[in-house]
């Protein structure tokens, strides 16, 4: 028993191990290691159960499989939920997890933490693949087809990873040994028959030894020949499946919530948050670097994140911040944060990296609390004097400026940036100018398109320029900034006091940044004293007197519309016309992929009735069953071959055909083995034809083996194109009755 259990444990383990090697791969694009774990044990439970239920009937397997999946997954979604710090109920989780389980997983930020909807579809593929590499393996005795599971599953993790994390050799290494020892535990070592002359076997070497040097050869031509055409395309960026999947919308006062901030002035004393922070911080809410000339938006592209948030890339030492936040009347759903959020507890987030900002796609609510942890820059300021700003095509999201920008506003960026040669000097006299000649006015309209800027800029006092907003203000030093070749961006955020304090609509406002070299985004404020007079700005700033007043600035929100620019006017074209290929291609393309649909389904239920039909014959029902079963198989053979057996011969003289029939084929001179009689598989139909019930089970394996022995020499003798039709033949489904 002990020696029968350690000859049949090799596959078992080989098939563990490979199952394990797909999640080790997927794993790379995780934080931690709990989904190796996790499909370790996946791997192990399904080839377990099917060894376990290897003496079962074939469709007992399947049931009890998937009881044991039911039981793992809960137990594993348990787990992982409480390594998340998920409080829901495990009915709960499992019914999102399973629901959302392929969106979440590909829309998940790298590194993806292993929570229970992003863990549940690798646990569930693992165990499924187990499952099947097992009962093919094992119970079919087809190690060959049995190891298209695991390979399926390792290429999914290879895919799933993408060009995400660079390529580690070592698990595709031992992936390949495994499935090699797999294939060299399960061979079988055919003994040639003794007949064979001395000069056959020397022949059949020197032809294996020709096929395999040609082999060889043609490998190597087509990798000299193809190989630098080929190279290049690998040189691509591969697929990311992360791409797949659409991120969440945003409405517009999420994608642009500057143009909250003249609400929120107009009432200062609405409560939004309460925050905890050990110091004086700005809260960000949102970084903004798109401009269009109309409005600033996010741009962001989210993914969903764990607690744990992707570390970016510091160009100057950082400190933490913790802070606890509690919303009470702010909407929407961006999640409010000190910049950089490195993990946050309490609350599922979505996160763009490139801009640091958080939403919840949820959307807020009162009594929301949760905890962060940033990572707050620490620049030294000594560097800023000599710092430079990277190339334009680098910082281009940054430098863009939609069209529509005012001669005025050119000639007063070039006046700010005559006198100052430096990139610093040049924000700072930017800055100063705006805080020096311009007043805050929470009572001023809103808008930051050009006509907008253009009237805070320029307008008289008089008139009802020169004063806005920090809205204005930011919006203005960042388009300031652009012109002048000064990466900017604007941040949408609140100002916190140390302690613990309530967060009102007044303390909301925008500032803009600006990026230098090794020393990243540095923050300006370009808003005035509560007790400065602004001064009259110079002369040579002013703009040219104007023939037509303007439409004086909407109280309203500028309507988030992409600017629209003049076209070379067109000949009418007719559309009935241009539709109507559309529709044939259309058209042609569907009923070409129905019918390809269509052809392989139908060699899908040849193939697997086949195989339904060869394991009721040979596996199932009495000894006499199975030894019947497999003189239908030879039957069925010949037939195929296109050497049908006469319905009157004998058994005997049934073994006499198939030898024949088995024979070289004339006028073809080949080296083959003698093709393996099946006189003994007729001297055992015959005893079982007439003595059924005393049919042994010894009887039925050694019909079988014969059976598919000679079935296999039988085929292999055939052309190639007469192996194909041979394998995809619906015939045997309706020649026999068992």
């Amino acid at each position: 028993m002990v020696i029968r259990f350690l000859r049949g444990a090799p596959v078992p383990l080989f098939l563990i191990g490979m199952l394990t090697l797909a999640g080790v791969a997927a794993d790379r694009v995780y934080s931690g290691d709990l989904l190796t774990i996790l499909v370790a044990g996946a791997a192990a439970g399904s080839v377990l159960v099917s060894v376990l239920c290897s003496r079962l009937p074939a469709w007992s397997v399947a049931p009890l499989s998937t009881v044991g999946l039911a039981g793992y997954l809960a137990l594993a979604l348990s787990y992982a939920a409480k390594q998340a710090a998920i409080p829901d109920q495990l009915t709960t989780i499992a019914v999102e997890s399973l629901r959302d389980s392929i969106p979440r997983l590909l829309a998940a930020l790298v590194p993806i933490e292993p929570q229970p909807d992003t863990v549940a579809l690798p646990i569930v593929a693992t165990w499924l693949a187990g499952l099947a590499a097992t009962e093919l393996a094992i119970r079919a005795r087809r190690s060959t087809v049995g190891l298209v599971p695991p390979v399926l599953l390792y290429a999914g993790a290879l895919w799933l990873v993408g060009p995400v994390k660079n390529t580690v050799l070592w698990p595709t290494l031992a992936f390949g040994a495994l499935a090699i020892a797999t294939l060299a535990v399960t061979g079988r070592v055919r003994t040639p028959d003794t007949g064979v002359d001395r000069q056959t076997r020397n022949a059949l070497r020197l032809r294996t030894a020709v096929a395999a040097g040609a082999g060889v050869t043609l490998i190597l031509g087509a990798a000299v020949a193809g190989g630098p055409a080929l190279s290049q395309q690998v040189a691509e960026k591969p697929l990311d499946p992360r791409s797949l999947v659409e991120p969440p919308k945003l409405d517009a006062l999420d994608e642009n919530p500057l143009i909250r901030l003249s609400g929120w002035a107009l009432e200062p004393k609405q409560r939004l948050l309460e925050v905890e922070v050990a110091e004086d911080s700005r809260i960000r809410l949102a970084v903004l670097s798109d401009y269009d000339g109309v409005t600033w938006r996010v741009g962001a592209t989210y993914r969903p994140a764990g607690r744990t948030l992707p570390e970016q890339a510091a160009e100057v030492p950082r400190e933490p911040v913790r802070q606890q936040i509690t919303i009470a009347g702010l909407t929407g759903k961006l999640l409010p944060a000190v910049a950089t959020p490195r993990q946050i507890d309490g609350v599922r987030v979505a996160y763009d990296q490139s801009t640091g900002t958080v939403i919840r796609p949820e959307g807020l609510a009162e009594g929301l609390k949760y905890n962060v942890t940033s990572q707050r820059d620490k620049p030294d300021v000594n560097m800023l004097p000599g710092a430079d700003v990277p190339d334009a095509k680098t910082m281009a999201r940054y430098l863009a400026l939609g069209a529509g920008a005012t001669e005025d506003m050119n000639l007063l960026a070039q006046k700010l940036g005559a006198d100052n040669g430096a990139p610093y000097q040049r924000a700072l006299a930017i800055e100063a100018y705006l805080a020096d000649h311009y007043r805050l006015d929470p009572q001023a309209p809103s808008g930051h398109a050009y006509p907008n800027l253009h009237f805070f800029l320029f307008k008289p006092v008089v008139a009802g320029g020169q004063k806005g907003t920090s809205e204005q203000f930011a919006a203005a030093f960042a388009v300031l900034a652009r012109l002048l070749n000064l990466p900017s961006r604007v941040v949408v955020g609140f100002q916190a006091k140390a302690g613990t304090h309530d967060i009102t609509a007044g303390d909301a406002l925008a500032w803009p940044e600006v990026y230098f070299t090794g020393v990243g985004w540095v923050p300006f404020h370009p808003l005035p004293q509560s007790d400065q007079v602004p001064k009259p700005p110079e002369q040579e700033f002013k703009p040219k007197p104007e023939t037509s007043e303007p439409p004086p600035p909407s109280e309203a929100p500028v309507p988030t519309l992409e600017p629209t620019t003049s076209a070379p006017k067109q000949e009418n074209v007719p559309t009935v016309g241009a539709a109507g290929p559309n529709f044939v291609v259309i058209a042609g393309a569907g009923g070409g992929g129905l019918v390809m649909l269509t052809f392989l389904a139908f060699i899908l239920i040849v193939l697997i009735g086949r195989s339904k039909l060869r394991r009721r014959r040979l596996d199932t029902g009495t000894p006499a069953d199975r030894v019947e079963g497999a003189w239908l198989e030879v039957a069925d053979a010949l037939r195929l071959a296109g050497r049908p057996a006469p319905e009157h011969l004998t058994a005997a003289e049934v073994s006499a055909h198939a030898a024949t029939a088995a024979a070289r084929i004339r006028g073809k001179h080949t080296v083959r083995l003698a093709a393996p009689p099946i006189d003994e598989l007729a001297g055992v139909v015959n005893e079982s034809t007439f003595a059924r019930d005393e049919a042994a089970s010894e009887q039925a394996e050694i019909a079988r083996v014969r059976a598919l022995t000679y079935i296999g020499e039988l085929k292999a003798r055939r052309s190639w194109f007469r192996r194909l039709i041979w394998t995809l033949h619906p015939g045997p489904l309706r020649w026999r009755r068992r």
